[in-house]
This record gives C-alpha cells, structure tokens and sequence, in this order.
C-alpha cells in the first residue's frame, strides 16, 4: 500500500462500522490475495478459470460461509463482513478471481439457503461452505437480463417430475459449478411476478449442458457459459422454495448482491488509485515526475475524494442492513454509482499511465477490461436510476 493512502486504511477499519472480527477477516482475506491470487492470476486468466483446489482453500479458511450460520459450519457475520470480503477481492487487481468466489458465496448459494428446504439446505450448504461445491445462479436469458420477468425458460409437470426447456447466457461459474440455482417460467398464465420458481439442478442432470464457454471482454478468469435445458429433468423436491415465488427470491437477493459489486468496485478503484499514484511518482515527461503536474495529482486526488465518499456509502448501508433496515433505495445508488465511478477511475488511470499500459500483460489495463461490466451486470446504471427515481 501506497504510504500516501495511510487514511485508507483508517477509513477501512472505522469503529464506526467495523468491530475486531471484521478487522480480522480483512487482514485474513488481504493476506489470501497477496499469497494465493495475486503471485498465480496471470495463470488463471489463461486458463480461463480458478482452480479447483484454490476454491477449495478458501473454504478451509471460512471465507465460503461468512454469511451462514455456525448450525451448518458457518461464522454467522453479517452484511459488513461481506463487504470486506467483498472490498478486498476486488483490490486483488484479478476481478475475474474475485467474482468467481463472490457469485458463490452472495449470487448463487444464497438461494439454496433463503429458500431451500431443510433437506437442501444440510444437503448442500455444507458442502458450499468447504468448497467441494460449487455454486451458480442462472437467472439471465438472451432477451432477460435485468428484466427478470422477462425469463422464457419453462418448468412443467410431468407426474413426480419438472422438466425444464430454455436457454440461460452469461452464467458465471456456469462451466465448472456442481449446482445451479435456476428460474424457470412455472406459470406461464400467471401475472410475471408470480410466473417464476428456482430449480436446484445438478451438474450431469440428464437434458442440461453448458452448450459452450463465452470469450469475455474482461473476467478472464471467471468461467462464463451458456447452458441449455432441453427435456432437463428434476424431481418435485428441487424447486427452492415456493411455487411461484421465484421473482420475489431473485428480487430479495438483488440487495445483497448489488451491495457486494458495489463493494468490489471501490476496492477495485483504490487499487486502481495506489497503482497510478506510484507509476506517476515514478514516470518523468518534460524533465519532471508526472506527480508535478497539478492537473494530474488534482485530478487524482478528487478521484480518490468521490471513490472514499463512494466507500463511505457503502458502509454505511451493510451496516444499517445489518440493522435489519430495508436499504432498496441506497442500494440502488451504490450499484449504478459505483458502477460507472470505476469505470472513470480506470479511464484516467490508463491515461497517466501512458501508453505501455495499454498493452496486455499490464495490471492496469487489465482491470480497465474488468472494470467495464460493472455498470451492466447485476443491474444496469440505467435500471438502477429508475428504481432510485421511484423512491424519489
């Protein structure tokens, strides 16, 4: 870390949010990503996905079951601790690392514990949290992204079965997960909102396969796929939860997940910040360090003020969620926020780091590519501010 962003640290570790346990986890997850992520990323976006056996270490260490309760051999943390887990990976500078493990521990296992039964939950919990399984979420079809009432995929009856016909696009983890969490039209007569339920479908469920792995612009090292559902059949006891209360599911999870990219982001951006803060200390034009130029080192630092008040924001909306508050409206903010202040972070910092960094191989130019997603996936900016603007 940079000595100039001493305040950064103050700021990460505020009693006003943070107790010890969290402090704790951040220490514990900064030193993962110094010896575990950061000396083998390069390897794992040429692979185009995160070892087994990494996924694996992480759950020994308990970062896969923050959330869970200590029952089913979780810590029982709450939505502050998931925004340091979250915060931290994303300051790995390897967001394709980073979202492979936050889609399993806050996009996709979540379902099977908020509206799994009892059976699904001892069932699959357990083996979430040690990381000998592995989760996804498919929700997002070619013509139903954010609009989740959009969804085409089918579930009908057949005697003590669903069989489930579709397609579902942009599924992280979808190439290498062992249970996917999928929604899939039960109702098509009903109004949308009560047309949906979640599926818990295993790997090697006859009718379902990955149809292909996609080549990403960004999040190389987070496997992305198609999957196809044709004639995919499941028994009764897969649905997860409730007939017909698949939207309300989505839609409840939304929250959380939207604070954990929000979370990742800002932790993107300040590694983002502390890398070009020491490249332009470093790189001289016109006879002088860059950091001489009062253009460039104001420009910074007010990128560095919108990032900590971006930050600050996020905090404080864990810690009122926390406090069981309903958070929709900050929520929102922070995603469509957060979302497009990385992106101009990325944007400034390619800049002053000149063009040798805008060749692959670079850290930064790497996360500039990663960065780009975060103002379209988990909630577009654009559908963010309208649900911002109803609450207005």
């Amino acid at each position: 870390m940079a000595k100039d962003h001493g305040t950064f640290e103050t700021a990460n570790n505020s009693p006003v949010f943070f107790d010890d346990t969290h402090r704790m986890l951040r220490d514990q997850v900064r030193r993962f990503v110094e010896t575990e992520i950061k000396p083998h990323g390069d390897a794992w976006e040429e692979a185009g996905m995160v070892p087994r056996d990494v996924l694996r270490r992480m759950g020994q260490l308990g970062f896969f079951g923050i959330r869970y309760p200590e029952s089913l051999g979780g810590a029982g943390l709450d939505e502050r601790a998931t925004v340091v887990w979250a915060e931290e990976l994303g300051r790995s500078t390897f967001s394709g690392a980073a979202i492979t493990a936050l889609v399993h521990t806050d996009m996709a296992s979540v379902h099977i514990f908020n509206a799994g039964s009892e059976a699904q939950r001892q069932d699959w919990i357990p083996r979430c949290i040690s990381g000998d399984a592995i989760s996804a979420v498919a929700v997002t079809e070619p013509g139903a992204g954010s609009d989740v009432k959009g969804i085409r995929t089918t579930a009908r009856r057949d005697g003590d079965d669903w069989v489930l016909d579709g397609t579902k696009l942009f599924i992280t983890n979808g190439v290498h997960a062992d249970v996917y969490c999928v929604a899939a039209r039960t109702d098509p007569d009903a109004r949308p909102s009560q047309s949906v339920s979640m599926f818990l479908v295993e790997k090697g469920t006859p009718g379902f396969t990955v149809s292909r792995a996609l080549d990403k612009h960004g999040w190389l090292s987070s496997d992305t796929a198609e999957l196809s559902f044709s004639g995919a059949r499941v028994p009764a006891d897969a649905m997860l939860g409730a007939r017909g209360r698949g939207f309300y599911e989505i839609m409840k999870n939304f929250q959380n997940e939207r604070l954990v990219l929000g979370a990742m982001a800002m932790g993107e951006a300040q590694a983002a910040l502390e890398l070009t803060v020491a490249q332009v200390k470093q790189r001289t034009a016109f006879g002088a360090p860059l950091w001489d130029k009062q253009a460039i080192r104001q420009r910074l630092a007010m990128l560095a003020a919108r990032v900590e008040a971006c930050r600050q924001m996020v905090y404080a909306t864990a810690a009122r969620m926390a406090g069981g508050e309903e958070q929709t409206r900050e929520v929102s903010m922070i995603k469509a926020l957060a979302g497009e202040l990385v992106n101009e972070v990325m944007y400034d910092c390619v800049q002053f780091h000149g063009g040798m960094r805008f060749m692959r191989g670079t850290a930064i130019e790497r996360m500039a590519r990663d960065a780009r997603v975060q103002s379209i996936g988990g909630g577009a900016t654009e559908v963010m501010l309208e649900e911002v603007a109803k609450r207005m």
